[in-house]
């Protein structure tokens, strides 16, 4: 008897416990009602931007607190075709035209011409400290052994590498040294780890690492303009927050934060 009376108490005060540490119903639908109040805006953008576009989002937030931004970033490449899967994206902002026209032609963006945004150049990247590569003709040298760039299918900065080493006729030679990477942030990782001799990035990718130098700016003859686009989708759930967005992107705070960052304003937008 006396057993049975012990186990009740013990059951009654771990259930009185247990009570006073769940939040109220109260509690629990005001956090549940202020996560919901907020529209949760899905931005695809190329894996370049993301430093410039974290520290816009920052300023974004402060303007529109009711708006999250929930940011993808990738290959423009990769990019356009998880749009083309069905992929729920509010705004995409492109690293080239390309990606931009493909999704405009299957009617997946709003606006018929995407307006750019940002330009951008090419460089030539080796790690820090190693001056074996001084010039891209440098890329000729058997000591190199691996240069770096993104995949040219679905990596806009691949694509422009590709087509610096062909115009420069270059390629011949260096083609069997290329690895390819899945974005600019990954070709950095390898100059930047000496797992490439060299590598092809933006010149607002230098800005982000310490690690790497410049062995030379390519001259922009040599490959197609480099321009950043950005659009609202048709496949989007809020192109009203979404068009906030676009609109903000194109202030005067957003672009002292992608000047920074190394990026170029185009004079027509200025």
């Amino acid at each position: 008897m006396n057993r049975y009376v012990g186990t009740l108490w013990t059951l009654i005060i771990s259930a009185i416990i247990l009570t006073a540490c769940m939040p109220s119903t109260e509690e629990s639908l005001g956090e549940s009602k202020e996560t919901s109040s907020k529209t949760q805006l899905t931005v695809s953008a190329a894996a370049s931007l993301k430093s410039s576009l974290e520290e816009v989002a920052v300023l974004f937030q402060q303007e529109y607190p009711d708006i999250a931004l929930q940011f993808n970033f990738g290959g423009s490449g990769s990019l356009q075709q998880q749009i083309e899967q069905g992929a729920p994206v509010d705004l995409f902002f492109s690293a080239a035209m390309e990606p931009m026209g493909r999704l405009v032609q299957k009617r997946l963006i709003e606006q018929d011409k995407p307006e750019v945004l940002l330009h951008n150049r090419m460089v030539l990247i080796a790690p820090k400290g190693d001056e074996l590569i001084r010039s891209i003709q440098d890329l000729k040298k058997p000591e190199v052994r691996v240069v770096a760039i993104g995949q040219p299918d679905t990596v806009p900065a691949g694509m422009y590498g590709k087509e610096v080493l062909e115009r420069t006729e270059l390629w011949p030679n260096v083609e069997s040294k290329v690895v390819n990477a899945k974005d600019v942030t990954q070709v950095l990782s390898y100059v930047e780890s000496g797992n490439a001799d060299a590598g092809f990035v933006y010149a607002s990718d230098v800005l982000k690492s310490p690690n790497v130098r410049v062995a030379e700016e390519i001259d922009p003859t040599f490959h197609t303009p480099i321009h950043y686009p950005a659009a609202i989708t048709t496949v989007g759930r809020y192109p009203e927050e979404a068009k906030k967005l676009l609109d903000f992107l194109k202030s005067d705070e957003a672009r002292n934060i992608f000047v920074k960052y190394g990026f170029v304003i185009p004079e027509e937008s200025v």
